[in-house]
């Protein structure tokens, strides 16, 4: 083997990509024209969305554009990899949502990067369902809260939202705090379980709370090239939702599971993994490909990149 050979092996690929990662202001996107408002939802638990909201936003953090994360899973275990303060009685989603705080207040930096911030989710969220029922403006509590004039004082480039796996006021708040849908599906028996019911609720929800909500992005999570299910099921999805389906698919990773248990994305846990390397390609791809517009006959379903 020649002396320089080993430049070309994956295993160096993946070191100098993981340099770059730890290298700052060695990576670079193009910020969308309007601040990206999206939330990452699905209502089949376990599909991987908030190891999405997280990397995904950790990626475009990196990139240089300026991301807020807000965690709307009373779980709040995208608050604890992003390694923020979410014990119950924390300025949270919670105290946002009834009135008691600003997002301003809310709002902490994260651990992970400088660009990105985070509005965290504590256990007193799983009892907000039932005190929002009596409140005024019960579905946009959340949109009113995270008006224009916040994103716009602090620059937000993306602002993305973790949602539980259920459609009740908390998910109908995140879907009316957005225009942007995206779904993770994963490549396993029963990925499309869920799926047909999510879009047709939020087909309810264009039609009364949200005329600008469209799904913008679907994402194929723990995929396993070695199985032919894997294949089937990534086919599947391509030919039902077409050109919506971002191409970079992510892996199913070691690492990308244990890196939540160090309370770390799995880009600050090991940036050289493939787990790592897919949510920044995938990142890059949802920045650079921009929106996805719907027409009038794909209902919430984009079809086109905006221009």
């Amino acid at each position: 083997m020649e002396d320089n050979a080993w430049e070309d092996t994956p295993i160096a690929a993946a070191a100098r990509r993981a340099a770059q990662v730890m290298t700052p202001n060695s990576l670079t996107l193009p910020k969308p024209k309007e601040p990206r408002l999206i939330t990452i939802a699905n209502q089949k638990g376990g599909v991987g969305k908030t190891t999405s909201t997280v990397n995904l936003a950790a990626s475009l953090a990196i990139h240089g554009l300026k991301v807020l994360v807000v965690d709307l899973d009373p779980q709040g275990n995208a608050s604890t990899a992003l390694g923020v303060e979410h014990r119950s009685g924390t300025l949270s989603s919670y105290e946002l949502l009834i009135g008691e705080c600003t997002a301003e207040e809310a709002m902490q930096p994260s651990t992970a990067n400088e660009n990105l911030f985070c509005i965290p989710a504590t256990l007193d969220l799983a009892g907000a369902e039932i005190e929002l029922v009596s409140l005024v403006r019960r579905e946009y509590r959340l949109a009113d809260a995270l008006g224009r004039e916040f994103i716009d004082k602090y620059g937000f480039d993306y602002m993305i939202i973790d949602c539980p796996p259920s459609l009740g006021l908390l998910t109908i708040n995140a879907m009316t705090a957005v225009n942007e849908v995206l779904i993770p599906i994963q490549c396993e028996y029963y990925a499309l379980e869920g799926v047909g019911q999510l879009l047709n609720n939020i087909t309810m929800l264009r039609q009364h709370l949200n005329r600008d909500l469209h799904i913008s992005a679907i994402l194929l999570t723990m995929y396993d090239a070695r199985t032919n299910l894997a294949e089937q099921v990534a086919t599947e999805v391509s030919e039902h939702f077409g050109d919506v389906v971002l191409s970079n698919k992510i892996p199913r990773s070691v690492k990308v599971s244990e890196a939540p248990g160090y309370g770390q994305t799995v880009i600050e846990y090991d940036p050289g993994s493939r787990g790592a390397m897919a949510y920044l390609d995938a990142a890059k791809e949802l920045a650079t490909r921009g929106d996805f517009i719907p027409s009038e006959e794909s209902g919430p379903i984009g079809v086109k990149p905006a221009n």
